[in-house]
């Protein structure tokens, strides 16, 4: 593949902008708006020079000469580790319902899988504020199977099915949120604060 993992993530980030629309709510546009956002920037940073900037890697190592002292601070890197953040909310999201994860009491509500996925995606990354916006919105997470349909870009399509199409999309997505995470240890360019 030509463009290999920059045209990964750009293909798992456009898909990731419509499995957040799948969220339903205005509330989950943040998402949405946040993932567009660090598109955006890193694509706009991998124009200036594609030849130059073959991989992600080429990316945040030229940056970390250029802005010395202040990165991973700025520009496509930061972009990127917020963007790896937000694709791994959607990442936990669809692996928890492939596995089957539900609410006892309330089996057709997606809250659960939702909590999970910002559990261990974004909420040691966000103050106090910004998780109770996180708990007020998730009252307004859609019902499993309206979550499921959308999936399905509203066709009928049996539960299982729907499912075993996102355990397929998860093989490549999974590999590659899990390969720009390494990247950023090994370059130890991950920041730990919170907004």
């Amino acid at each position: 593949m030509r463009h290999g993992l920059i045209y990964l993530l750009l293909l798992c980030s456009q898909m990731s902008v419509s499995l957040a629309d799948c969220l339903g709510s205005k509330v989950f546009s943040i998402i949405k708006s946040d993932i567009n956002g660090n598109i955006t920037k890193i694509r706009a940073v991998y124009d200036q020079d594609p030849a130059k900037y073959v991989t992600l890697q080429n990316i945040l190592e030229t940056e970390q000469e250029t802005y010395k002292e202040e990165w991973p601070k700025v520009g496509a890197t930061l972009a990127l580790m917020w963007l790896k953040r937000g694709l791994r909310f959607i990442q936990v999201l669809l692996q928890s319902l492939a596995d089957g994860e539900r609410d006892e009491n309330n089996p057709n509500l997606i809250r659960v899988n939702v909590t999970k996925a910002y559990e261990q995606a974004l909420k040691k990354y966000h103050g106090w504020i910004i998780q109770k916006i996180f708990q007020a919105a998730l009252i307004a997470a859609p019902y499993r199977s309206n979550f499921l349909k959308a999936l399905s870009k509203g066709e009928e399509v049996k539960d299982e099915d729907c499912l075993a199409n996102v355990r397929l999309f998860l093989v490549n997505y999974t590999a590659t949120v899990d390969a720009i995470y390494e990247m950023y240890t090994n370059l130890n360019a991950e920041l730990n604060y919170t907004v």
